[in-house]
């Protein structure tokens, strides 16, 4: 199996309110949007796709359950864009779960969770990039501060 990942699919109890958080709230523009589901590129090779949570657990075959023991995230450019990216989410509806910091792996950020719960992170990660082709680089950050 190769190691990829093409598409995130987030159960929601409500697709309308869901929709309206993601497309109006954080101004995400739909990679298709149908009455039943919307998806969202969220990057290369990489979709978002919100489906009822019901209609979910039809189609997996097996009951789906509410909530997220996991968070998702995205970096950003600076803190700054870290901050207008949590003001927004918060402006939609988002529930502020950490107001943006400095972190421990010496970069900034914070978390929200969506309508459903499913909760975000936003984060400034000057360690982190992507070339090109894709490849993601991930290296430590010299003079970690501790999140305060």
């Amino acid at each position: 199996m190769n190691e990829q990942l093409n598409l995130v699919t987030l159960g929601v109890e409500d697709l309308e309110v869901s929709r309206r958080f993601y497309s109006l709230g954080l101004g995400w523009t739909p990679l298709l949007d149908l009455d039943e589901v919307v998806f969202y590129q969220v990057g290369k090779g990489l979709a978002l796709g919100l489906f009822p949570l019901s209609e979910l657990g039809v189609d997996i075959g097996h009951p789906a359950t509410a909530g997220t023991p996991f968070t998702l995230a995205q970096n950003l450019g600076s803190p700054a864009e870290v901050d207008e990216a949590m003001r927004r989410a918060r402006v939609a509806g988002a529930a502020v779960l950490k107001d943006p910091r400095r972190a421990a792996f010496g970069g900034y950020h914070g978390y929200f969770a969506d309508p459903d719960g499913h909760r975000w992170e936003v984060c400034h990660n000057p360690g982190w990039s992507v070339a090109d082709d894709g490849t993601v680089t991930l290296a430590a950050v010299e003079g970690l501060n501790a999140e305060g």
